[in-house]
């Protein structure tokens, strides 16, 4: 008979252990892989916060020094533009040429019907035939009581009237001389005519229409223009005049005539920044062909020359601080190095430097205003169909 304590002892089964060595490998396999994921995910938002600390910026376009284009609109009006206004009343009697008529000088534009006018020279003309007649008179008078007074038959003091008569009568004949000559000035005007070689560019005026001078109806009849050449004016912004010179040249283009270009040259400016904040400048261009029309809108290009030691950047990469003029350049490590420059002509927009930066360093445009020299920061991608930096 077995013992009371054997009975009670039992062993488990093998497998049960197997179960439960089991059970305890995969709670610490998912406890080892909880704390490498919270480890993971803190290393990862240690690295996310890195990046983030570091500033992206966009870099300036530079280039080298030597010519560069600078483009402004023109304004394109004949050599002479001559508005032909009448300069005695009355009525249009008849006109010879229309808009796009080539004219010589002296030509005959028109006619004007002068009936009051006429009328005014006919009694001009009968005054200086009376002033005439009575100096004739006069004259014989005074040489009868000359005589008289060689014989004591007559006092000087009457022969003296008759001789003051006689010089008042020379001077009505002279006032009337000038009256008459004052009306056949105007109306010589009664023909208008070409004042130089040209084309009509306007013709305000038809059969019939009243001529009134000197009122509120007194219209430029024809304006005649000379087109044989050009002139052009161009407003050329302050911080570019001091590169404009006297009979340098410039390229004129016209929408007329697109890829064509015409050559003027630069004759004159106004010596005087306007209220615009610019100079005025005067262009001619020869037009002997006649394909350019004053009044056309045109572009006119500039070849700017500067030094082939310096740089242009844009004034946006420039910093102003207490040392003076600095720029910001990205190095190979993507770290930044603040660089003083030396600026030699602003240009508004932009600036010619002469030292500091080369056309192949990576300068930061509109840099942090705390960016200082050894931070990092990342290079971002250019806009789609955005021009590159260089370097």
């Amino acid at each position: 008979m077995p013992e009371p304590i054997d009975a009670l002892r039992h062993t488990p089964p093998r497998h049960l252990k197997a179960v439960a060595v089991g059970a305890v490998c995969v709670a610490a396999l998912v406890v080892a892989t909880g704390i490498f994921a919270r480890v993971n995910a803190d290393a990862s938002l240690k690295t996310w916060t890195h990046d983030q600390a570091i500033p992206t910026v966009a870099l300036a376009k530079v280039s080298g020094g030597g010519e560069r284009d600078l483009v402004l609109p023109g304004d394109v009006q004949a050599f002479y533009n001559a508005p032909i206004h009448a300069r005695t009343s009355g009525y249009l009697k008849r006109w010879y040429v229309d808009i796009g008529s080539p004219v010589k000088a002296g030509q005959l534009l028109a006619e004007i019907d002068t009936p009051d006018l006429d009328q005014q020279v006919l009694q001009a003309r009968a005054n200086l035939a009376t002033a005439q007649a009575n100096q004739r008179l006069s004259a014989t008078t005074a040489k009868r009581w000359e005589g008289l007074v060689a014989q004591d038959a007559v006092s000087r003091q009457e022969a003296d009237e008759k001789a003051g008569d006689l010089a008042a009568r020379s001077s009505a004949v002279n006032a009337a001389i000038a009256d008459l000559n004052r009306l056949l000035a105007q109306q010589s005007f009664k023909r208008i005519v070409a004042p130089f070689d040209g084309v009509v560019t306007s013709r305000n005026t038809d059969i019939g229409a009243l001529i009134s001078v000197g009122g509120a109806a007194d219209t430029a009849l024809f304006t005649v223009a000379d087109q044989h050449r050009l002139r052009i004016y161009v407003s050329v912004p302050q911080s570019y005049s001091a590169l404009i010179k006297h009979g340098q040249p410039a390229k004129l283009s016209v929408p007329e005539y697109p890829g064509q270009t015409f050559t003027a040259s630069v004759v004159n400016d106004a010596q005087s920044v306007g209220a615009n904040g610019a100079l005025l400048v005067e262009l001619q261009l020869d037009n002997a062909q006649g394909k350019l029309k004053p009044g056309s809108y045109a572009q006119v290009t500039f070849g700017l020359a500067s030094a082939t030691t310096t740089t242009q950047a844009p004034a946006t990469a420039v910093l102003f601080r207490h040392d003076g003029p600095m720029v910001a350049v990205v190095g190979p490590d993507n770290r930044v190095k603040i660089r003083p420059i030396t600026i030699v002509r602003d240009l508004g927009t932009e600036v010619e430097v002469g030292a500091g930066i080369g056309p192949s360093d990576k300068v930061i445009d509109n840099p942090p205003e705390a960016l200082v020299d050894g931070d990092t920061v990342k290079i971002a991608a250019p806009a789609k169909g955005a021009p590159h930096a260089q370097g």
